[in-house]
């Protein structure tokens, strides 16, 4: 998915931008059989049942720039680790997560969204100093980042960006936000959620499920057909269940400090 959309976005020459990554492909009979790809900011995606750890290492070489992360198939991540000597580095994540997958004309629609009891929405320009504290908070708790005026900053141009592509949404009640719920990729036929966020004090009622389902509407209406996330987090994974998830494998993000 994050291949997929950057290529899309941003295409294979890289300048240094923002989506653009150095690419390194393995092929087979003019077949594609892994890829690799080193982003500008230093993440390394992998795409690769074969040759991963050459991919990897080819791309790190081409871009010459330092690795930040990796994220890709469990296997694939680790063989990619170990390739680029990086199995002892000091990580802020390592996280091996569930892979999940729902065709989303069998998403469950929650009862409180189909009876109107929780609205979702595009979040509105007042709810957005809000709504960055919840990214900050979600890449403290999740992603372990530390509270710096790099991480602040990263976190809001992350939010901005799926806020200025119709890509967030939240859950309200009574006109309060209560979930978060967002794509960190969007293509045609697939979307990528990512960034689901509900405030701690908030959590148990349903709100993030919710909002989760209601941004996959979104997602059908205009066009697609299947959506993905990962997690490791139980609680979460039963939510996602309950509109229609199954898992499907196994997939790691690897965070360096």
């Amino acid at each position: 998915m994050f291949l997929r959309a950057n290529v899309r976005r941003a295409g294979l020459t890289y300048q240094g931008l923002r989506g653009e990554a150095n690419y390194a492909g393995a092929f087979r009979d003019g077949r594609v059989v892994g890829v690799a790809a080193h982003c500008w900011n230093g993440m390394l995606l992998l795409q690769a049942p074969e040759h991963a750890a050459e991919l990897a290492r080819a791309a790190v070489e081409w871009s010459g720039r330092p690795v930040t992360g990796l994220s890709g198939p469990l296997e694939q991540v680790r063989q990619a680790r170990s390739e680029l000597e990086l199995d002892s580095a000091d990580v802020a994540l390592d996280g091996a997560e569930w892979l999940y997958a729902l065709d989303l004309s069998q998403l469950v629609v929650p009862e409180p969204l189909s009876n109107g009891t929780v609205v979702c929405r595009p979040p509105r320009p007042e709810e957005r100093d809000a709504l960055c504290a919840w990214r900050l908070a979600y890449d403290i708790e999740l992603l372990g980042a530390t509270d710096s005026p790099s991480t602040r900053r990263r976190s809001e141009e992350f939010l901005d960006a799926q806020i200025a592509e119709g890509n967030a949404w939240v859950a309200v009640v009574e006109n309060t936000p209560v979930s978060l719920s967002a794509f960190n990729a969007a293509l045609p036929d697939i979307v990528q959620l990512g960034g689901i966020y509900t405030p701690p004090a908030l959590r148990g009622r349903g709100f993030a499920k919710v909002a989760v389902a209601a941004s996959l509407l979104v997602a059908r209406d205009r066009g697609s057909s299947r959506a993905v996330l990962f997690t490791n987090n139980p609680s979460a994974a039963r939510a996602y269940e309950a509109i229609g998830f199954r898992r499907i494998g196994d997939y790691s993000l690897v965070l360096l400090r």
